[in-house]
């Protein structure tokens, strides 16, 4: 048994990797599904769905490697984080489509929540913010909106899970019902620092706890795949959210440590060790990742549209047929025009968390175009990302005392492969950029827990010391260039909040 195979199951499609022996991804297969959009701010995705292009994408990947399921040590999963799946144990259909991570419908609960003095004890033991982002809240709209399913629930006759826990249900035909930590961090329902579901945070939103899953390390058993489905048993040996999987992608293993990671939304964490950071600056607590029972934490930054505002372009304004043609409209645009495009197409995430503004876009003129257009839109990736840098900067200078000034921010996802938006990014933040020579580093982390607790590859120390670099970006713009257009930038910003 020499590959492992990686599932990678996305907001807008998924993805089967096989990694080799030696950790070099081979055949792949990638599949779409819908989005679904039953109001405005309300994102939803067919569960089935997700598990059908899952199924496909595995057998696919598997027929270009010529590989069969004796082939493969195990399976590594990584999804989309905050995603909400209920389901009928006994027959395992979903009671009502996914309420996907980007939805806001939950904004009202979320601002009584808040009124009613809890962010405070919920931070405290969870992390995390109140905001329609996390799980939590999308489980209590589907108990409060499905007829009998709070009943159904508290007997025992439903599950709950966010999409790994999902999929695992699926590939073991309902024998294993587990998650990992870093996906329950996620979920404003665990209790990150003792390491358990929350009974008081579950009261309060009303939720039975009957519905959850086993929180299981990111390196454990999490059973063996029907036979039927591939070919063979395969077991499953990793499990980690998109972002924290990632992180291990990136081997960022040692406190003080950075990476982002730009698919649909951007995602910053700081490997912040032992220690639970409790944000000053509005950014997240989290579960990097958990080995022998041991949680690595780390302060997260997330960003609601990236790679989105380039979907944008193409599919909302038709100004590009093709994602990568927005570089070179973006190096054709008129210097002279600054243009602010502010993406809070679904609100604004971290550190604004504010989920009823819009999008807007500032400094248009006479003459302003589809380049001008293309490079604001590169440029706000950016420009947000610096917000969440100035944030994370700021926290670990108060819990520590040492300055990120010196660090380097590690990239990825489908963002990470323009040069353009890279050497923006490193300029606007006036801090190196290293893009690795795998960008598939989210379903290299899941393929890494996967392989090491299988056996075939390296620990921890091993796999950092086999990342590779591909280009690093130095920043090159003028101080004082940087601070103005930042200075312009968070104008935008001030003028798109819904609230002061």
């Amino acid at each position: 048994m020499t590959h492992i195979l990686a599932i990678d199951q996305g907001t807008t499609s998924s993805r089967a990797i096989l990694f080799d022996a030696s950790l070099a991804p081979g055949a792949s297969s990638q599949e779409e599904f819908p989005q679904i959009y039953p109001a405005s701010g309300w994102v939803e995705h067919d569960p089935e769905d997700i598990w059908r292009s899952v199924l496909a994408t595995c057998r696919a990947a598997m027929a270009k490697g010529g590989l069969s399921a004796r082939d493969i040590a195990a399976i590594g999963i990584t999804n989309q984080r905050e995603t909400v799946v209920l389901w009928d144990r006994a027959t395992g259909k979903p009671l009502h489509n996914a309420i996907v991570w980007q939805d806001r419908r939950t904004a009202d609960l979320c601002a009584r929540l808040k009124a009613e003095g809890h962010e405070a004890m919920m931070q405290e033991k969870t992390g995390l913010l109140l905001d329609p982002y996390f799980s939590g809240t999308k489980l209590a709209w589907l108990l409060d909106h499905i007829a009998g399913a709070r009943a159904r629930a508290e007997a025992g006759e439903l599950a709950f899970g966010t999409i790994d826990s999902w999929l695992i249900w699926k590939l073991t035909v309902g024998a294993v019902h587990a998650t990992d930590a870093t996906n329950a961090s996620r979920t404003i329902l665990y209790n990150i620092r003792e390491g358990c579901w929350d009974a008081e945070i579950c009261a309060l939103l009303d939720i039975p706890m009957a519905l959850l899953p086993e929180v299981r390390d990111c390196a454990a058993n999490y059973g063996m795949t029907e036979p039927a489905l591939l070919g063979g048993a395969i077991p499953i040996l990793g499990v980690a959210g998109d972002q924290q999987a990632a992180t291990i992608g990136q081997a960022c293993f040692q406190p003080g440590m950075i990476k982002s990671t730009y698919g649909t939304g951007c995602f910053a964490l700081l490997n912040t060790g032992e220690t639970l950071v409790r944000s000053q600056n509005r950014m997240l607590g989290t579960i990097a990742y958990q080995l022998d029972g041991k949680p690595t934490y780390a302060l997260e930054g997330s960003i609601f549209i990236a790679g989105a505002v380039v979907q944008w372009l193409r599919d909302g304004l038709g100004i590009i047929d093709h994602v990568p043609q927005t570089q070179g409209l973006a190096e054709a645009a008129d210097p002279t025009q600054e243009l602010y495009l502010v993406p809070a197409f679904t609100g604004l995430g971290a550190p604004y968390w504010d989920p009823d503004c819009r999008g807007a876009i500032f400094g248009l003129a006479r003459n302003s175009g589809p380049a001008e257009f293309a490079r604001a839109a590169l440029e706000s990736v950016g420009h947000q990302t610096r917000d969440l840098w100035e944030a994370m900067a700021a926290d670990w200078q108060a819990e520590t005392g040492r300055a990120l000034d010196a660090a380097t921010l590690r990239v990825d996802g489908g963002m990470s492969a323009s040069d353009w938006t890279m050497q923006f990014l490193a300029d606007i933040l006036g801090a190196p950029v290293d893009r690795p020579k795998v960008l598939e580093t989210t379903a290299l982390g899941a393929a890494w827990l996967a392989g090491m607790r299988a056996g075939v590859y390296p620990d921890a120390a091993g796999f950092a010391a086999i990342w590779a670099l591909d280009r690093n970006f130095a920043p090159g713009m003028e101080a004082k260039t940087r601070e103005s257009r930042y200075a312009g930038w968070k104008d935008a910003v001030s003028r798109t909040l819904s609230r002061p």
